[in-house]
């Protein structure tokens, strides 16, 4: 077992030892049976025992990963238990980790009961209670005054956040055109600010814990800040956090009304639709580029792990998702036309690279069984990835276009323009059928635009 710390590996003596002096500090006995959780999509994180107890260390892969963030972890342990106070389902922090621990930046929080996986949660009975609870836990983020926080905890300017995603999209090569047509959508349509609340920013399936239909948990606050509160609300149910329950528009957990009611008698404010629409915009172009960002950390070597570098194809679900909402400002004519999706290329001669990359997969399910941990989470990552370039070599999607891109950021074509949409979609379509093809708005998407519904 061993923990990526800068550019080399702890050992797990080292790293126990280091969790050792963290805990000794505040008079705890020494961590046992340390061993790393799946997923994360950030931040590592760990659980062990310590005098009968369970926690969790959640600690950062290397220091040069946290130094552009507004904020470290000792503010975000700050804010975990400024939230508690305030009644919000969050981790008790123990510790926070100091420089002379010598394992890294993060802290330790008492473990919680239940679980992460989306699949268990979305498939309990009583999804209805956890999505009122959701609802209570954000108001009760939200009621968190300025003064109960670091000072460092940052306040977003809409317009800065907006800038700041186009220059993201700029350096990433400006080739994405649906991506580009939000942007210029979201300049155009950007609300006027509210008083800013405290915000968890990451509130979703996968930072929440559930157990026999309660919620029992939200985790993952590196993202908190002062925003408008729909921002928060419109997160989580996005389509990519929905999962499998595409058809639960509210966190995959149910309908949006009762969502918003639920929200609404917990906090007394009232949901502007339009605001809550625009943030579904806002964080799927947000997440897009997040993901694009992934490929980036990969190859400059600030995150060298397979995951980063296969999150960055899922860019396009967000593409995706990103035009479903779009194309309702498009002309009814735009929107009823029907699109032509492509087909793979029949393979012949000898094996192609595509065919090649299956193979492997392959022969990888084979040795399953013989993995465990993180080590079995990174086996189905690789086979993902292995499963990418099989499709990517039959599909031979085209090339991005930064021509299109840049004409329709700067507002010289939009979804007005004849036959755009129709284009847009068959992108939208070939490119995800190649990097995620499992992914359930596909198929949403695919009966809705080709005339098969």
């Amino acid at each position: 077992m061993t923990a990526q710390f800068g550019e080399r590996q702890l050992g797990e003596g080292e790293l126990l030892a280091g969790l050792a002096r963290a805990l000794e500090r505040v008079g705890m006995g020494k961590p046992e049976g340390l061993r790393r959780l799946t997923g994360g999509a950030t931040m590592e994180s760990w659980r062990f025992s310590s005098g009968g107890e369970d926690y969790v260390l959640r600690r950062a892969p290397s220091l040069e990963f946290i130094e552009d963030r507004p904020y470290g972890h000792a503010t975000e342990a700050a804010i975990i238990e400024a939230v508690r106070a305030a009644g919000v389902t969050a981790p008790e922090v123990v510790t926070v980790l100091e420089e002379s621990d010598g394992i890294g930046s993060g802290f330790v929080m008492r473990a919680l009961p239940g679980t992460p996986n989306p699949k268990e949660i979305l498939a309990m009975e009583g999804a209805e209670t956890i999505l009122r609870e959701a609802a209570r836990d954000l108001a009760r983020i939200h009621s968190v005054n300025r003064a109960d926080v670091p000072a460092d905890v940052p306040v977003m300017n809409y317009r800065e956040a907006i800038a700041g995603l186009r220059e993201q999209f700029e350096e990433a090569g400006g080739d994405r055109p649906i991506i580009a047509l939000g942007l210029k959508w979201m300049e155009d349509n950007c609300p006027d600010p509210v008083e800013p609340v405290l915000i968890h920013g990451d509130y979703r399936m996968g930072n929440i814990l559930a157990e026999d239909g309660h919620l029992t948990g939200v985790l993952d606050w590196e993202l908190a800040h002062f925003g408008d509160p729909h921002e928060d609300l419109a997160f989580g149910c996005m389509a990519v956090w929905r999962f499998a329950r595409y058809d639960r528009p509210a966190l995959g957990l149910g309908a949006l009304v009762d969502y918003f009611s639920a929200y609404e008698a917990e906090s007394g404010r009232t949901v502007d639709r339009e605001r809550f629409r625009y943030w579904l915009i806002h964080r799927t172009v947000w997440w897009a580029m997040g993901c694009l960002g992934c490929a980036k950390s990969w190859r400059e070597g600030s995150d060298r792990s397979l995951e980063r570098a296969v999150i960055s194809r899922r860019t396009s679900e967000q593409e995706l998702d990103l035009l479903m909402l779009l194309e309702e400002s498009a002309p009814e004519a735009e929107r009823a036309r029907a699109v032509d999706v492509s087909r793979p290329f029949p393979p012949h001669g000898e094996a192609s690279a595509g065919e090649l990359a299956t193979a492997i997969s392959e022969w990888l399910a084979t040795i399953k069984d013989q993995m465990q941990g993180h080590d079995r989470f990174q086996l189905a990552v690789a086979r993902n990835a292995l499963g990418m370039i099989a499709r990517d070599h039959a599909f031979m999607p085209r090339d991005t276009d930064l021509e299109l891109a840049d004409r329709l950021i700067r507002g010289e074509l939009s979804l007005q323009t004849e036959g755009l949409l129709a284009e847009l979609r068959s992108r939208a379509l070939e490119k995800l059928e190649v990097d995620i093809p499992r992914y359930p708005a596909l198929e949403v998407a695919q009966n809705k635009w080709t005339g098969e519904d």
